[in-house]
């Protein structure tokens, strides 16, 4: 029994010296830090149930009012570095990405080859990849995809319009995210999901496990994202077998039954496919991986971008009413028709969208592994290679030094005579530098499209079943807890009139 005692208390001992050890990083570097406790650091625990996102917005606002412009905190024994001065972060994005250029998540590449893409890869890799891809998200080629994406509106369109005859209340997430589905099936492998007929298609029920989060997945992927050594001890995987099988299968069946049927059609797997067949520039493997990178991409985070749209657009009915003009407007000069060109006439939605995306940017933090160690510009402070770099947006885009009254929903922020207010480095919502998300131009195509099919035929109201102010929910992309409810009304107005 002394001995049990013994070796308890020496374990006990030998645990409590590694934290002080490590809780003393940030201050023998002349980083400001948080008070940080054993075992968890400043993270809080899994008990309390709050959104990582909601904590680092904490952190940022924390410095921020110890007028600090950058910081340090710990994920458990691992110190993570917290920018908060709008310069500083546009520094280490765009001037000085050479020093943060990585992700730095391990993913095992050699058995989940749907993840080596250009989320998740890091330096040469993803550079080469990164210049064989770019070309395929020019507005050309946004144009290409327009009509194969304006034709997904149809069953969105004829479901709405079900649920509004029966006055059912609506949950536009659920609702949005089955368009979302339909566009990014068709894009990207030119087939019909079906989302709104089948109640759960693959397509639907996989992207949806993706996202999904449950206790074992946070463990790998906190173990992928903390201890990149241990996690490629342990092979692990962040990507469920089923989830990559699928997408597997699906990618080799349609690229091989295309090309041995010359099958051409305008959408992102034609541009692979010419990329691997007549350039020469893409492997299978790399063709597999951007697909389902693209599809991932696409599936839900333009789902919740339009979510929380409507979600504002049914609490402003002011702000609705002028978009809803201004879309009758535009398309009355196009005889009611829904164009490329027209989308691009619509300055008050890019507003009304940016302001969205400012409220609730989509991805939250923005995740950076300096790659070498980095002298901070205004301090003494030296970031080590390897130290892991939080970009909280969400903090930067509710910060009322950077957009005064921060909870109020104003897309006039974005008008042309306010844009050159914005400070630069402030506005993250794509990211900036060299990785900023590559698909930019297709998820503002895709929402546009949405909002243009819904505006202009229905107007919504907000559901007593939607919880107000929203309360975010775990996850990687920005949702609201408890769903998005909103009722909608047919509206009689002609629009050629």
């Amino acid at each position: 029994m002394l001995l049990l005692i013994l070796l308890f208390t020496l374990t006990y001992l030998a645990i409590y010296y590694y934290f002080k050890q490590r809780f003393c990083y940030w201050t023998r570097r002349s980083v400001p830090n948080l008070e940080p406790s054993i075992p968890f650091g400043n993270i809080s625990p899994p008990w309390k149930n709050i959104p990582p996102a909601v904590q680092y917005v904490n952190f940022y606002k924390e410095f921020k009012a110890r007028r600090q412009k950058h910081g340090g905190v710990y994920l458990f024994g691992k110190p993570m570095y917290i920018p908060v001065d709008a310069e500083l972060v546009r520094n280490i994005l765009v001037k000085d990405f050479q020093y943060f250029s990585g992700r730095g998540i391990h993913f095992n590449s050699e058995r989940q080859q749907c993840l080596d893409n250009l989320f998740f890869l890091d330096g040469p890799r993803w550079k080469t990849l990164r210049q064989k891809l770019t070309p395929t998200f020019t507005s050309g080629k946004m144009k290409m995809m327009f009509n194969t994406m304006l034709d997904c509106t149809g069953p969105l369109l004829k479901k709405m319009n079900e649920m509004a005859d029966s006055n059912e209340v609506i949950d536009i997430k659920d609702m949005l995210a089955k368009f979302t589905t339909d566009v990014i099936g068709s894009c990207a492998f030119g087939i019909e999901c079906n989302s709104f007929e089948t109640a759960d298609s693959d397509f639907r029920k996989y992207g949806k496990s993706v996202f999904e989060e449950n206790a074992f997945k946070a463990l790998k992927m906190m173990l992928a994202f903390n201890y990149e050594n241990l996690a490629k001890k342990l092979r692990i995987t962040i990507l469920d077998k089923d989830v990559e099988n699928f997408f597997v299968k699906i990618s080799t069946e349609t690229y091989n039954y295309r090309v041995r049927n010359n099958i051409k059609r305008k959408d992102f797997m034609q541009i692979l496919i010419e990329l691997k067949e007549v350039e020469k520039s893409l492997t299978m493997k790399e063709l597999i991986s951007q697909v389902f990178g693209f599809f991932v991409a696409g599936f839900d985070t333009s789902a919740a971008t339009l979510t929380f749209c409507l979600l504002e657009l049914a609490c402003n009915y002011d702000i609705q009413d002028k978009l809803r003009e201004e879309i009758f407007d535009v398309l009355y000069e196009y005889n009611g028709e829904i164009t490329y060109e027209a989308l691009h006439e619509m300055k008050y939605m890019d507003q009304v969208i940016n302001e969205t995306l400012r409220k609730y940017p989509v991805v939250s933090m923005i995740l950076r592994k300096c790659t070498q160690d980095y002298q901070v510009p205004f301090s003494n402070s030296v970031i080590e290679k390897g130290t892991f770099t939080i970009i909280s947006a969400m903090g930067l885009h509710r910060d009322p030094e950077y957009f005064p009254n921060p909870e109020k929903f104003d897309p006039d922020r974005f008008s042309d005579a306010n844009l050159s207010k914005i400070r630069t480095g402030s506005y993250l919502p794509f990211g900036d530098g060299p990785r900023i998300c590559i698909g930019m131009r297709f998820g503002m195509m895709q929402v546009k499209i949405c909002l243009i099919t819904l505006l202009k035929n229905f107007e919504f109201s907000l559901n007593s079943q939607t919880k107000m102010p929203p309360e975010l929910d775990f996850g990687f992309i920005t949702t609201a807890k408890g769903g998005v409810w909103l009722n909608c009304q047919k509206l009689n107005k002609d629009l050629l009139q």
